[in-house]
C-alpha cells in the first residue's frame, strides 16, 4: 500500500492569503522575487507571502506596516511578528501563519491594502 503523502501546510497557508487578499478591490497575484505577491490595482505591492524564505522555517505573510506598528507587535508578540529581510528595513513587519487566526490576519492585510491603495478606492471592512 502506498504511503499517503501529507500537504504541504504551507499550501493551506497561501490559500488563507489568497482568500483574503482577493477580498479587496482590485487585487492581482503575480510572482515576484520567487514569492506569490499581491498587488493593489496591479500597482503597488501590499503582501508577500513566504514559505521558508532561504531556509528561515516562517510560513508568513510580509505586509507593509504603519509608522511605529512593526517595533509594537514585535515587542508585544515575538512568535507572531518579526521583521522581515529585505523589507523590514522600510517597516514591513512578517506575520507568522501558525500563529495567527483569519480574523487578526484579515486586520493585518486590509490595513496594509489600505496603506497602498489609491485613495479613491480605499474602502472599510467588516469581517
Amino acid at each position: 500500500m502506498a504511503k499517503k503523502l501529507k500537504p504541504d501546510p504551507g499550501e493551506e497557508h497561501l490559500r488563507r492569503v489568497r482568500r483574503i487578499c482577493f477580498a479587496m478591490p482590485e487585487t492581482m497575484e503575480k510572482l515576484s522575487h520567487g514569492a506569490p505577491t499581491f498587488f493593489a490595482r496591479g500597482k503597488r505591492v501590499f503582501a508577500m507571502f513566504v514559505n521558508n524564505h532561504h531556509n528561515d522555517g516562517h510560513v508568513a505573510v510580509w505586509i507593509p506596516a504603519a509608522p511605529g506598528l512593526q517595533a509594537m507587535l514585535i515587542k508585544t508578540s515575538p512568535k507572531t511578528y518579526f521583521k522581515p529581510p529585505y523589507v523590514g528595513v522600510k517597516g514591513w513587519v512578517g506575520v507568522e501563519l501558525d500563529a495567527i487566526d483569519d480574523e487578526e490576519l484579515a486586520m493585518h492585510i486590509t490595513e496594509a491594502w489600505q496603506m497602498v491603495a489609491p485613495k479613491a478606492k480605499v474602502f472599510r471592512r467588516g469581517v
